[in-house]
């Protein structure tokens, strides 16, 4: 799993949509919790690009102004943008009114996140995995192996079983802070570390391996 999902809001209506779905994007995208931040709280860094097939023909001899505009826009300008759909530029020569359809706006990336845009819609992902993280990621890879092993192995639903996993250097922390959590998940008796597992059943992970013997209690 990973630790969030934050998410800035332009106004009450947005966050209470995205509130009505919130349990659901947790589970689908595997995050722990989903912060809302307001539009312009700053924390993430917005850009605003033309489409100049749109807006040449619009401002002709204006365009080269009013493109140099956008590019220095303020973040306060670039939210009530998102928010009204259009925005007043105050040129030289006058005033040019921009239409959110004409323009790009982007999520500048920060440190440790993953920013995507979508219309007005910005999400950005947090992707440094932490040593907790880490741990209960693979205690929960762990469940969903010895569940594979249950059901191929023809197992009734209730039928409790026990566990002898090898021991490993990348996982036994895990194994043992987790341990009633991967036995309840599983219906475990018990799960046992050993240094090494007879006949058992190997997991392979991306760096390393694990052997696992189920047997029906």
């Amino acid at each position: 799993p990973l630790q969030c999902i934050m998410i800035p809001v332009s106004d009450e209506a947005q966050r209470t949509h995205i509130e009505a779905v919130k349990s659901l994007i947790i589970n689908e995208v595997n995050v722990k919790e989903i912060n809302f931040v307001d539009g312009t709280a700053g924390i993430l860094v917005k850009k605003v690009k033309c489409d100049f097939k749109k807006l040449g023909p619009k401002f002709g001899k204006q365009m080269k102004a009013v493109a140099a505009a956008v590019g220095e826009l303020p973040q306060e300008a670039i939210a009530e943008l998102e928010k009204n759909g259009r925005y007043t530029l105050s040129l030289t020569d006058g005033e040019a009114v921009i239409e959110a359809a004409d323009v790009e706006i982007i999520s500048e990336d920060i440190p440790g996140w993953l920013v995507a845009n979508e219309g007005k819609l910005t999400v950005a992902l947090e992707v440094t995995v932490t040593e907790e993280l880490r741990r209960e990621g693979i205690a929960r890879e762990l469940v969903n192996r010895i569940q594979n092993i249950r059901k191929s192995s023809g197992f009734e639903i209730t039928d409790k079983i026990r566990i002898r996993l090898s021991k490993n250097q990348e996982t036994d922390d895990a194994v043992n802070e987790y341990n009633s959590y991967i036995c309840n998940q599983v219906l475990g008796v018990s799960l046992e570390l050993v240094d090494e597992v007879k006949d058992g059943t190997e997991l392979n992970f991306d760096d390393f391996s694990l052997f696992v013997s189920v047997i029906k209690e």
